[in-house]
């Protein structure tokens, strides 16, 4: 019998061998389902918050500012971006600290926050739905600039602006941490000073703006809350911004003395200070599309286009060909410097869930590609006609998750200590499902969407983010409490001895031998395996190996009840 068990054993550190041994070619796989470990994190604070806030560099936003603005007229649109600005900072605060603090991404810092092991598959889901929307987004923007500047048909601009960024996102953060350092000069100053020009040289353009009413301005609603929540549910799409911005921050160096505020000033910023820029470019984006509608022909028409915005104000400025050149020229930047994002976060978040649910690893650039291809299909659609619907649509999805692993850190963590203050993310430590996060989560999203599509009455429909942030926020401390947070926790002891944290109270740098791997791993990656040695000697595997784990051979069992 305990041959029989050993050999099951060998058996499984032989597929577990096969399985991550992909995942450990670290310039490729940039750490996909793990902890960030501190011999990897080589970047100062500033270097790491510019890539962050580059990744925000796209024009999607200025598309939204117009929709909302040209929906629901210049008022409504502004008071829409301010509710939005609200929960998103409200909200990404104690995400982004919790992914620059303990170096783990979005996903990881789920887990420990409700969900479970694999409850936070579905939330993956909703991250790399929220990637692949955006990527056929900005690379609709994009294919509009080159057939507008190159006479690029639509369909063959798509293929391109999808293509062009597979080989930039392959090499992960080093790559993509260059990209953004570098072009994020060129691309402010071509945003920022058509704008400026524009204020300065038509000042009459701005009382023109605050009296724009809208499409529908003749019923003379004016302000007023349903259309204010109806734009910021459109906004609230962008929500699931923090977790491409954590994709960054999880790369910060340890907080010390020495660099504490360097280190919060670039956590607040490049976390949810992202909506900050975020907002100034729906706004400027409103600006715009307004200018267009008042002062050009047919503006109307294309005043939600991005690429159509700045071609008009450049050729204010300069001749035709130059601004058209320009144009061009922003579009692809922009483009290029979300959408390595979106394809880096996106399949991030595709490998981790395959590999929890299949325990196969199959390598992220599988996934780059897939992620791509759906994002493609998107486009090839021409998602653009209907964006305000699935913007508004995902909203709820987005803000249930983020609401409640908020909520969870907030409430269930700092204020009831129900929740384990320090996040969890390894196999065997946590339940499969928790559901505390998982049916609020739930709750949230599919009440919300209901009310969304007006199953509750026309009268409430506009509201729906108010109902996704308000159940998302009051039901995990609810369900935290009914259970009370007996299903945090499968184990409390991992079985090492060593502290998780060095004085500072940053993840310690200590490493420990994987048996399986046969390769050193940092101590927070690490845990006892439930396979001793040859000796009956304790024995020590990584989260990474024990994820691609078919038998379970190696997952402790769980702790019983004190």
């Amino acid at each position: 019998m305990e041959a029989e068990k050993t050999g099951e054993a060998e058996e499984a550190a032989v597929a577990a061998n096969a399985d991550h041994s992909a995942a450990l070619k670290e310039t490729l796989e940039d750490y996909t389902l793990r902890f960030a470990p501190r011999s990897y994190r080589k970047w100062g604070t500033g270097v790491v918050a510019t890539s962050a806030l580059g990744g925000i560099a796209y024009l999607a936003d200025f598309a939204i500012g117009a929709n909302i603005g040209i929906s629901y007229g210049t008022g409504n649109a502004l008071w829409g971006i301010l509710v939005f600005a609200i929960v998103i900072m409200a909200t990404g605060f104690p995400l982004a600290y919790y992914a620059a603090r303990y170096n783990i991404d979005l996903d990881l810092i789920t887990r420990g926050s409700g969900f479970g092991y694999y409850g936070s598959v579905v939330t993956n889901v909703i991250f790399a739905t929220f990637t692949f929307i955006f990527f056929a987004l900005e690379g609709s923007i994009m294919a509009q600039g080159l057939e507008l500047g190159l006479h690029i048909p639509l369909p063959l601009g798509y293929l391109i602006s999808s293509l062009m960024v597979i080989p930039l996102v392959i090499f992960g953060m080093k790559a993509l941490a260059t990209l953004q350092v570098w072009t994020t000069p060129l691309w402010l100053i071509m945003m920022v000073l058509p704008f400026g020009y524009l204020v300065v040289r038509h000042p009459d353009s701005i009382s023109t703006f605050f009296a724009y009413g809208g499409a529908d301005a003749e019923d003379g609603k004016g302000v007023n809350l349903g259309s204010v929540m109806l734009a910021a549910g459109v906004c609230l799409s962008l929500i699931a911004q923090i977790a491409e911005q954590i994709d960054y921050l999880r790369f910060m160096p340890p907080k010390t003395p020495e660099n504490s505020r360097r280190w919060w000033s670039a956590v607040l910023l490049a976390g949810p200070g992202w909506v900050i820029f975020g907002a100034i470019k729906q706004i400027v984006g409103l600006f715009l599309a307004v200018y267009l509608i008042a002062n050009v022909a047919d503006g109307a028409g294309i005043a939600n286009q991005p690429v159509h915005q700045f071609l008009e104000i450049y050729q204010d400025m300069m001749p035709h060909w130059l601004a058209m050149t320009l144009a061009v020229i922003l579009v692809v930047i922009s483009q290029i410097k979300i959408n390595v994002t979106n394809a880096y976060s996106g399949s991030l978040a595709w490998t981790n869930s395959f590999t929890r649910v299949t325990k196969h690893y199959p390598g992220r650039l599988v996934f780059v590609i897939f992620n791509v291809a759906i994002a493609l299909i998107l486009m090839e659609a021409n998602m653009f006609d209907f964006l305000n619907t699935i913007l508004g649509f995902y909203a709820n999805c987005g803000m249930a998750w983020i609401v409640t692993v908020a909520s969870d850190i907030v409430f269930n963590k700092y204020l009831l200590k129900l929740s384990p203050k320090v996040p969890e993310f390894r196999r065997g430590m946590l339940y499969d499902i928790n559901p505390v996060g998982f049916v609020s989560m739930l709750l949230s999203a599919s009440i919300s969407i209901l009310v969304f599509f007006g199953a509750f009455g026309s009268a409430i429909k506009p509201y729906s983010p108010i109902v996704a942030v308000a159940i998302a926020l009051i039901a995990p401390p609810i369900l935290a409490i009914a259970t009370k947070g007996k299903y945090y926790l499968r184990r409390t002891d991992d079985g090492i001895d060593l502290p998780m944290f060095d004085e500072y109270g940053n993840p310690s740098g200590e490493t420990l031998m994987c048996h399986v791997s046969g390769m050193e791993f940092e101590r927070p990656d690490m845990i006892v395996s439930n396979t001793p040695g040859p000796n009956g000697e304790k024995q020590y595997i990584s989260s990474l190996s024990l994820s691609t784990d078919k038998t379970g051979a190696h997952v402790l069992p769980a702790q019983p009840p004190e």
